[in-house]
């Protein structure tokens, strides 16, 4: 059956010498593998650098509710990005939540909240200016929130430590050593207290942001089942430093 969805792309594999596997996350049906072909040819139709990741797609797809690999029938850019493919921070960071999303997104089924979530961030980075150095970083604390694991706040104004591993602030220190504490423990409260629009507000300096970033990532592979050690941001932090 001829669908309609938006979508976006997460990985491409090649399949043969001209066409390749897309994995995209739709806002219809989740998670899905569409087979393209004749990508690499010299007049595709659906062209390789249409499929970099993250780019935003408009989709016309024969959908199998069952099936392992869909088919496309058409395929573009909505919006065309005017800055993230040529503006090196921008690229960057997109490699590098585009791995992590790669790594936390499994479900094949709809989540049109989570969709949305990611389809107006991409958008939001691809047209701003300002905030860029922390945008990874909020990103990733507002993901939480759609992968089930978003942090309580009841306590953060009046708390220490924030525990990594339960996923609260609290007075006390965890009988662990997965925690934030001081400058760090603020940063995040910081973080979780803000916007996109308003992140060029937010003062770390470049040794603090790192360090917060490392401990973000070990939320995350606290809380997801076989999440693996992301490599992509020692690239990112290079050209932010």
């Amino acid at each position: 059956m001829l669908e309609k969805t938006r979508g976006i792309v997460l990985k491409v594999t090649d399949y043969s010498e001209s066409s390749v596997v897309v994995q995209v996350f739709t806002e219809k049906f989740g998670l899905q593998s569409y087979l393209i072909n004749g990508v690499k040819k010299a007049k595709a139709k659906i062209r390789l650098n249409m499929l970099q990741p993250l780019h935003l797609l408009h989709m016309v797809v024969y959908h199998k509710p069952n099936g392992n690999i869909q088919r496309v029938s058409e395929l573009r850019n909505e919006p065309v990005f005017q800055e993230i493919p040529y503006n090196i921070i921008k690229s960057s960071l997109v490699l590098f939540l585009n791995e992590v999303l790669y790594r936390s997104i499994r479900h094949h089924y709809d989540d049109e909240r989570l969709f949305e979530y990611l389809f107006n961030a991409i958008e939001f980075l691809d047209r701003t200016e300002s905030g860029l150095a922390n945008f990874h970083l909020y990103f990733l604390v507002q993901l939480t929130k759609y992968l089930g694991f978003y942090p309580d706040r009841s306590y953060e104004e009046t708390s220490e430590f924030f525990d990594l591993k339960d996923g609260v602030f609290s007075n006390l220190h965890p009988p662990h050593s997965f925690i934030l504490s001081g400058s760090q423990a603020k940063h995040f409260a910081d973080l979780l207290a803000t916007r996109f629009e308003v992140l060029d507000k937010l003062k770390m300096p470049p040794r603090e942001r790192k360090h917060l970033l490392e401990k973000i990532l070990m939320y995350f592979q606290l809380h997801i089942e076989g999440f693996p050690e992301i490599k992509s941001h020692l690239i990112l932090e290079e050209i932010l430093s």
